[in-house]
């Protein structure tokens, strides 16, 4: 049977970052799979949730809910909102068993990027080249709430001319946390000098990770301090969308 995967693409990604979401694409192109992107999709309501705003959240959910309740497997480049449908969607309606319901059978069909590559797919090897040394940043929801750890590490150690070096303490925060780091600034700012202190001692020019905010975060920082390093999310490190 010809699969078919409905992607969902991070706030982040498609205001700031489109380049991701193509790569996201070129990466099932390769693989012969047939790739749907609604355009009615909006925030998955993450934003709202962690910031107290229940009832903006289920209004986001439902309608995250309605937009995919065709898609027969959802995929998504950021493990942070993965976890938002899997794990706290079903919170949000725990109230209501009707939604209940479809809130864990929607989070059941939704995958991140790199868990649904090798853990769904069993594909470690997409051909992908890169030069250079890369060191790898666990960001908190896709680690700690859905438990990708050695999927991304498998694609990158297949990526032709790479070299992964990993930095100390890489499961360690990078300080964005979404609204975290708007109302907690200098809590933020002294985690990410702790990242970016590891990620320049690791010896690495390129760091990736699955997440785009936390990306987004560190490169910032490593902009302002002019140090040659950049920050790839690894769709594009795997799909070649990072010239």
């Amino acid at each position: 049977m010809e699969r078919k995967v409905t992607l969902f693409i991070q706030c982040i990604i498609d205001g700031i970052y489109p380049e991701v979401g193509f790569a996201a694409v070129r990466i099932f192109e390769k693989l012969g799979i047939n790739v749907e992107c609604p355009s009615g999709q909006t925030c998955c309501g993450q934003p709202a949730f962690n910031s107290g705003y229940r009832k903006e959240a289920r209004r986001a959910a439902e309608h995250f809910i309605s937009i995919f309740s065709d898609a027969e497997t959802i995929v998504c480049p950021s493990g942070s909102c993965v976890n938002m449908v899997r794990n706290h969607y079903p919170e949000l309606f725990r109230d209501d068993a009707k939604m209940l319901e479809r809130a864990k059978d929607i989070g059941s069909r939704t995958f991140e990027l790199t868990e649904y590559l090798v853990d769904v797919l069993k594909v470690e090897d997409l051909g992908a080249r890169y030069e250079g040394r890369i060191t790898y940043h666990d960001s908190c929801h896709l680690i700690r709430g859905i438990g990708v750890i050695e999927q991304p590490r498998k694609l990158i150690r297949k990526i032709r001319g790479a070299e992964l070096i990993e930095m100390k303490d890489s499961d360690r925060c990078c300080g964005f946390g979404g609204a975290f780091s708007v109302k907690y600034p200098e809590i933020s700012a002294a985690i990410l000098e702790d990242k970016i202190g590891n990620i320049i001692t690791s010896g690495a020019e390129t760091v990736t990770g699955c997440d785009m905010g936390c990306l987004m975060n560190i490169q910032g920082l490593l902009s302002r301090k002019r140090l040659p390093v950049r920050a790839l999310h690894i769709a594009q490190l795997l799909g070649g969308q990072w010239k």
